[in-house]
């Protein structure tokens, strides 16, 4: 692997872990196996977990390299590459979306309605009100992307979750970040198309103010 394909130390690149992206995180070191990073105690991902790291690739767009986080001290992860990095097109990696509709349907349970907070061709992060979802449970997500519906098997893969108190005792909120398990290329470009839409909506809104 050639060093200019690599982050520049003390460079922020962009870490996605089990569907959820962290946007600046800090390069300590990078070497053509290892890419050492500094992130806050509570965004590491746990060892073994597979991750994909993304920096700017200038002018073409960014690169993006697979893989395994091998090793843990404090607020320092070590990475494990598994690939060559390679450089993204834009339709690889949009994501986007807030405020749809979504609704997870578990066995044995009633469907739970939610809101999606971030979406993308992969994964999606929502919130639900009073449902008993844990991570690694398999579950099914059905979403209102536009004047469509989309339907994917999933796996939630973090699940947080804190009973509302103010201004008084209320319902359980449960943020889920979920990855599809099942490959849609039909759903995935309805999606692609939904986000991209959204994008040069708000493009064209910013332009006109």
């Amino acid at each position: 692997m050639s060093t200019p394909m690599l982050p520049a130390d003390g460079s922020y690149i962009e870490m996605t872990a089990y569907g959820q992206t962290l946007p600046d995180v800090r390069v300590v070191q990078a070497t053509a196996e290892m890419i050492t990073l500094s992130l806050a105690l509570d965004d590491r991902p746990p060892s073994d977990a597979e991750v994909t790291l993304r920096w700017a690739a200038a002018p073409r767009g960014r690169y993006a390299v697979k893989g395994n986080v091998a090793v843990i001290d404090e607020n320092r992860v070590k990475v494990t590459l598994t690939a060559e990095p390679a450089v993204e097109q834009s339709r690889d990696y949009v994501r986007g979306g807030g405020g749809e509709a979504i609704v997870l349907i578990l066995p044995g349970q009633a469907a739970a309605e939610g809101t999606i907070h971030d979406l993308s061709e992969g994964a999606v992060r929502a919130h639900f009100t009073d449902v008993e979802v844990s991570s690694g449970d398999e579950i099914t997500l059905r979403m209102q992307v536009g004047d469509v519906i989309v339907e994917f098997p999933a796996r939630a893969v973090k699940v947080s979750s804190v009973r509302q108190q103010i201004p008084r005792r209320g319902p359980l909120i449960v943020e889920l970040v979920a990855v599809f398990t099942a490959a849609d290329e039909h759903q995935a470009r309805i999606i692609r198309r939904y986000i991209f839409a959204q994008q040069l909506r708000s493009r064209a809104a910013s332009r006109s103010t």
